[in-house]
């Protein structure tokens, strides 16, 4: 990483009732992605929300579901 760029390689995916799947943001740490899922999560909608590391999608291992 060099000066002035940012490294986010954490995901919030949300996917709906019709199985679309949509990024919510990118984070630093897989903390503060797993809070915003978590927070998205206790509203208490339908959609599930998860955390993925950029490039190890669809349950290789680093990303995790609610």
């Amino acid at each position: 990483m060099t000066e002035g760029t940012v490294s986010l390689p954490w995901l919030v995916i949300r996917q709906d009732d019709n199985g679309n799947r949509y990024r919510v943001g990118r984070y630093a740490t897989r903390a503060e992605a797993q809070k915003i899922a978590d927070s998205l999560d206790d509203r208490g909608h339908k959609q599930l929300y998860w955390v993925e590391r950029i490039g190890f999608a669809n349950g290789s291992g680093d990303g995790t579901r609610n």
